[in-house]
């Protein structure tokens, strides 16, 4: 008796470069990872009556973090003070972290811009991120020579896939973190990215995990590693950044777990 054949591995479709990059090894098990770390925090008790909160609570850990990777690493507590206070950070830090600020505040309202026009919602993250960092006529205006390349990210935003959304948000973050688009801020504009389309695609539409606080835990110089392989190391280095932002998004789903214990014990 011959034993039966196994049913032909289905391929990804060509037409679906973001599905190709899904199928990588060892992508789609990192992914389900993440995605049950998400769902894990989704399913919190104090998500029920403080989802806000702890929203809110995520933004200001992820600007934190995401200027921390842009090399302004202040003490959250140092942040929450200046934010609630209105006061000043150090000189050196300042415009760093308050674009950082600037970028997690607005993950609610460009929510729809990014779905329908991406490269808008680009360039305003861009004005917000390197408001005092770059010549207002350079705001939110890409280098001519990432143009071509901008473009193309804006069709590919916009075009059907079956990516799961921690993929489609690992390549624009890398794309936009790389491409020279920005000479200042673009670090932030591409983590802000990534976090808006881990919200608009649903893998976290309440915005409560803080992938930025992962890619800090996992560390910084093992972060640009990684985003340097992304354009450097071919498929393999791609996969490598894949998995890597889907172990950064299961050590931010920690963190939003924190949050919620925290509101939980009346912290």
């Amino acid at each position: 008796m011959t034993a039966e054949a196994s049913p032909p591995t289905r391929q990804p479709d060509p037409t679906d470069p973001l599905a190709h990059l899904a199928a990588l090894p060892g992508v789609a098990d990192a992914v389900e990872r993440a995605r049950a770390a998400v769902d894990g925090l989704r399913g919190h008790r104090v998500l029920r009556r403080s989802a806000e909160r702890v929203s809110s609570e995520s933004a200001l850990r992820g600007a934190r973090a995401s200027a921390a990777l842009a090399g302004a690493d202040l003490p959250l507590d140092v942040v929450r003070r200046t934010v609630s206070a209105g006061g000043r950070l150090p000189d050196a830090e300042e415009a760093v972290v308050q674009g950082a600020l600037r970028v997690a505040a607005e993950t609610g309202p460009l929510q729809r811009t990014w779905s329908r026009a991406p490269l808008q919602a680009v360039a305003r993250l861009h004005t917000l991120a390197a408001a005092d960092l770059a010549p207002p006529d350079q705001l939110g205006r890409p280098a001519p020579a990432a143009a071509q390349r901008m473009t193309s990210l804006g069709q590919l935003l916009t075009s059907p896939t079956t990516a799961p959304a921690l993929v489609v948000a690992a390549v624009v973050h890398a794309e936009l973190a790389t491409m020279g688009a920005f000479p200042a801020g673009a670090g932030v504009v591409a983590r802000g990215a990534a976090r808006l389309t881990v919200v608009t695609r649903g893998l976290d539409p309440t915005a409560v995990s803080v992938p930025e606080v992962g890619h800090v835990e996992l560390g910084r110089d093992v972060y640009l590693a990684a985003l340097d392989g992304y354009v450097t190391g071919g498929p393999d280095g791609i996969a490598a950044w894949l998995v890597h932002c889907a172990e950064a998004v299961v050590l931010g789903a920690r963190e939003g777990v924190a949050v919620c214990e925290a509101i939980q014990r009346g912290a």
